[in-house]
């Protein structure tokens, strides 16, 4: 589904850097890496620094606490690929000179679903 939002505009991240905006109650990093916008969760898996704030450099982007690194295309970890972690990626548009980033919002259908499914404490 489409759920893209606008977060900034072209020009407002320099090349090489990143951003952090909430999009519906996710923190994402946005990156620039020579004019082409990627967006990735923005915690780091491994102790929750924020990866808007590491070094970008060709497609990579380097946690600022551990240098963990990863791919800004698919969110893989590069220092341990085998391993199978990995941080989410969003897709990213421009329209009119917006940045957006499609980030699905949480499924509160499943927490009313749940609840309905809670059996009473009342006695019949």
């Amino acid at each position: 589904m489409n759920h893209f939002q606008t977060v900034a505009k072209v020009g407002e991240i320099p090349p090489g850097q990143g951003r952090c905006f909430p999009v519906h109650g996710t923190m994402v990093g946005v990156f620039n890496e020579n004019n082409r916008y990627f967006a990735i969760n923005d915690f780091c898996p491994h102790m929750g620094a924020s990866l808007s704030d590491g070094h970008v450099d060709d497609g990579i982007v380097m946690c600022p606490w551990h240098a963990w690194r990863f791919r800004l295309s698919d969110g893989a970890w590069l220092d341990n690929p085998k391993s199978g972690i990995c941080t989410p990626t969003y897709d990213v548009r421009i329209e009119d000179g917006d940045i957006q980033v499609n980030v699905p919002p949480p499924d509160d259908d499943a927490d009313t679903d749940n609840a309905a499914s809670v059996p009473s404490s009342e006695p019949s």
